[in-house]
């Protein structure tokens, strides 16, 4: 069973694309919403469902790295989560994660987010995934501030 916990929380940057859904024009700017620095941590016992066999990215017992960037990408949520205006949320857009060492069932793995910048609506987290004093996996992951009905809407198709 998987045990992501929330810890602290940290925002990232974001900048204004226009492939992107756009934010509402009385949005608050992001930098004001989530100065570079802010931080989070989640952790997860690693168990049978989270295994590289177990998701389909390998046929080892342990930590599969669908599950670590998964577990990343949940610390860079929790970053912002306390901060979000209403009516709007963020979404991943891009991915640098470097998987080094694997993580056996029953151990815990811990992922820090730090956001780094800012850049309109674009927020750049750095990202850790350690097992006790190990770095398991580092990277970058880059989320988008959008306005969650506008984005649900384009996604399906009825924007």
């Amino acid at each position: 069973m998987d045990q992501e916990h929330p810890a602290e929380q940290s925002p990232e940057s974001a900048s204004d694309d226009s492939t992107q859904p756009q934010v509402s024009a009385a949005a608050p700017e992001p930098q004001s919403v989530f100065p570079p620095g802010l931080t989070a941590r989640v952790e997860l016992t690693v168990s049978d469902v989270d295994t590289a066999q177990a998701v389909g990215s390998g046929d080892v017992p342990v930590l599969g790295t669908p599950r670590v960037l998964a577990l990343a990408e949940a610390a860079t949520v929790a970053a912002t989560a306390s901060r979000l205006p209403a009516g709007m949320t963020t979404v991943g857009m891009r991915v640098e994660l470097d998987h080094r060492v694997p993580t056996p069932v029953g151990r815990t793995a811990v992922a820090q987010a730090r956001l780094a910048k800012v850049d309109g609506r674009r927020l750049l987290f750095e990202v850790a995934v350690t097992e006790g004093a190990t770095t398991v996996a580092e990277g970058r992951v880059e989320r988008v501030l959008v306005d969650r009905h506008r984005f649900v809407e384009r996604a399906q198709g009825t924007a």
